[in-house]
């Protein structure tokens, strides 16, 4: 009995004709050749960002001092953050005195 319902519905489902789809065979045959890029070698696009990259840092030789400068300031601020407390005293003691069991009962 389980098995005639599965196969009853699998003749149904075979009997259904197909709805007739106008799509083309070629997905690309309604589109002009000028929408579709072109194929180029990697070789050239690779050139053509790295000159438009240095185009836009000012075509030089790039400035280190600026980023020397900025790292020994972040430097200067991580030391006198690990030098700062956190945690003030009353709130560290308060932490340490953990959580009272009976308040979880």
């Amino acid at each position: 009995m389980r098995l005639m319902i599965p196969v009853l519905l699998g003749g149904l489902a075979a009997c259904t004709p197909l709805p007739d789809l106008d799509l083309p065979l070629d997905p690309v045959a309604g589109r002009d050749s000028a929408s579709i890029p072109g194929l180029v070698p990697l070789d050239g696009l690779l050139a053509l960002a790295a000159a438009q990259e240095d185009a836009a840092a000012g075509g030089g030789p790039r400035d280190t001092a600026a980023p020397a400068a900025r790292m020994t300031a972040l430097n200067a601020r991580a030391a006198r953050l690990r030098k700062a407390t956190v945690i003030d005293a009353p709130s560290r003691a308060r932490l340490l005195r953990g959580v009272a069991v009976p308040a979880l009962q």
